[in-house]
């Protein structure tokens, strides 16, 4: 692959490309919010995406999908990639009993991506509001995110305002802000 380099919106040549990352683009397109992208090797890790967080000028989003014990509500949280998760303080601060990662399989029913990939962007395809969106607050305060489109070979900066005024509203979704502490 050539150097990575940031570049403007959508590819111009989508060949090759998944349908949810064109989905993605095509959304992103339709409502009106500008986004940078760089395309890279897959990343499954936040190790694996620091050559890109070098490129991107955007706080990067570690996305964690969870649910319940019981498998019968489920969770999306951002939160700021150097952050360590820690599953007590959020269990607390949703007053749940308990959180843990949720399966693969309900990862791809709900937000239709798979592991590595997940994304707020896999929003737009909970169309049935299963899925309840924890935003951190350092996030929220930042001027721009940095995620996947549905797809862990691209990264996209989208400036936050635009991702909690015009995305969120657009795929029906309304986050719970939490303050996580790092210790």
């Amino acid at each position: 692959m050539s150097k990575q380099k940031l570049e403007e919106g959508r590819p111009a040549d989508c060949t090759g490309r998944v349908p949810e990352e064109i989905a993605c683009y095509d959304l992103l397109d339709g409502i009106g919010v500008h986004y940078q992208r760089v395309d890279h090797p897959a990343a499954f890790t936040m190790e694996a995406c620091q050559a890109v967080d070098e490129i991107l000028p955007a706080t990067i989003c570690k996305n964690l999908f969870l649910c319940n014990q019981q498998k019968t509500k489920f969770y999306l949280l951002l939160m700021a990639g150097q952050k360590r998760f820690q599953t007590k303080a959020l269990s607390k601060a949703l007053g749940i009993a308990r959180l843990s990662f949720a399966p693969a399989e309900q990862m791809q029913e709900l937000l239709g991506v798979t592991p590595g990939s997940v994304t707020v962007l896999g929003l737009m395809n909970d169309r049935e509001n299963k899925v309840q969106l924890v935003v951190d607050r350092e996030i929220a305060e930042s001027a721009a995110v940095g995620v996947h489109p549905c797809i862990n070979t691209s990264s996209l900066v989208v400036k936050t305002g635009d991702l909690l005024e015009k995305f969120l509203p657009a795929v029906a979704h309304a986050p719970i802000m939490v303050n996580l502490q790092t210790e």
